[in-house]
């Protein structure tokens, strides 16, 4: 029997280019806006950004799915609404 999938449609934040604490603001905002169980996709160039964010999200009852360096200078971070 073949495995059922289903993608999930995750909303994007873009904080390239942004310095703390605009990254984690950015995300904060825009994570008000979702209901659980629904995805916040997170692209920052900001290192401090990487442990801050993941940081934040699990202190506040959310579930850090990935945080992953996809460039030179470029992480992506999932997260599912709690």
């Amino acid at each position: 029997m073949a495995e059922e999938t289903q993608a999930v449609t995750a909303t994007l934040v873009d904080a390239r280019g942004e310095i703390c604490p605009y990254p984690l603001i950015m995300t904060q905002r825009a994570m008000t806006a979702l209901a659980p169980g629904e995805r916040l996709k997170v692209l920052v160039d900001y290192p401090m950004s990487v442990e801050d964010i993941p940081r934040w999200a699990e202190g506040a009852g959310h579930r850090v799915l990935r945080v992953e360096k996809t460039g030179n200078a470029l992480w992506e971070i999932e997260i599912e609404k709690g």
